[in-house]
């Protein structure tokens, strides 16, 4: 196709940047609109249904406004629970989720011992359950519910103080000693979480590989555009946009961030 896609990058509130990023990389050429639900973050509280109900109706409201040719939802909340209910409704739409890196985070550990950072709600459902059960029967998983990790990056990128007190207290869990052997392998189960990245190897007790599923999403957002037959051949960039389903105003800092990203606010 000779015109551009345009792709609806959507999370809770500043998470999904970690993925616009590494999807801009391999992409440069696309339209792209950046939703932050801030008036519902976040959404680790949310009972389960209202959450579906919630989504879809935020949802519905962007397709009708910029109709997408695809949709990434940037929250692995959000996709392990609110993702099959969007496909059902838009089945002509190609949706891309975001789920906790198990997999490689098992075949890359040499150790076998394995940790999976994420909000109480990701680390608690059947589906990361499956999934380790699935790829990591062979590990120790240790799995770690933050309930302030997202607030703190999203105070972070607000430009707002975060102390170190704070983040290390939230990932001291993650690193485990059994047998002579340590955790090597963390698994970022909630997009928010990068944005702490380098917080996190600075403040770490000893080195491990900290897993963001990030770059294996904006591969499979490429793929799936080739297939529909979307190739990158454009010179220039394309536009890209960021909104907040509160309606509020991004300040200073918040619009200096945005631009890092390559995005200006709607």
């Amino acid at each position: 196709m000779t015109r551009r896609p345009k792709i609806l990058v959507f999370d809770s509130g500043l998470g999904g940047l970690t993925v616009f990023s590494e999807i801009i990389k391999l992409r440069p050429g696309a339209d792209y609109v950046y939703c932050a639900d801030d008036a519902g973050f976040p959404y680790g509280g949310w009972k389960e249904p209202d959450l579906v109900k919630r989504v879809a109706q935020v949802m519905q409201e962007l397709i009708s406004k910029y109709a997408p040719d695809m949709v990434v939802i940037a929250c692995n909340t959000a996709s392990t629970i609110v993702l099959p209910a969007l496909r059902d409704h838009w089945p002509d739409i190609p949706f891309v989720g975001t789920v906790p890196a198990i997999k490689p985070a098992a075949e890359r550990s040499r150790s076998h011992l394995i940790s999976v950072l994420g909000t109480p709600g990701t680390v608690a459902r059947d589906y990361t359950q499956n999934l380790i059960a699935q790829f990591a029967a062979h590990c120790c998983v240790t799995l770690i519910g933050s309930a302030m990790l997202a607030r703190l990056a999203e105070a972070r990128m607000q430009g707002q103080g975060v102390c170190d007190e704070d983040i290390g207290a939230e990932i001291a869990s993650c690193f485990k000693e059994e047998g002579g052997a340590r955790t090597d392998a963390v698994v970022l189960a909630c997009t928010h979480y990068p944005l702490l990245i380098e917080d996190f190897r600075r403040l770490a007790p000893w080195p491990v590989d900290w897993i963001d599923p990030a770059p294996a999403i904006a591969r499979r957002v490429d793929q799936l555009l080739r297939d529909a037959g979307y190739e990158e051949t454009f010179a220039a960039t394309g536009q890209a946009s960021a909104v907040f389903t509160s309606g509020a105003k991004p300040d200073a800092q918040l619009r200096a961030a945005l631009a890092r990203y390559g995005l200006v606010a709607a």
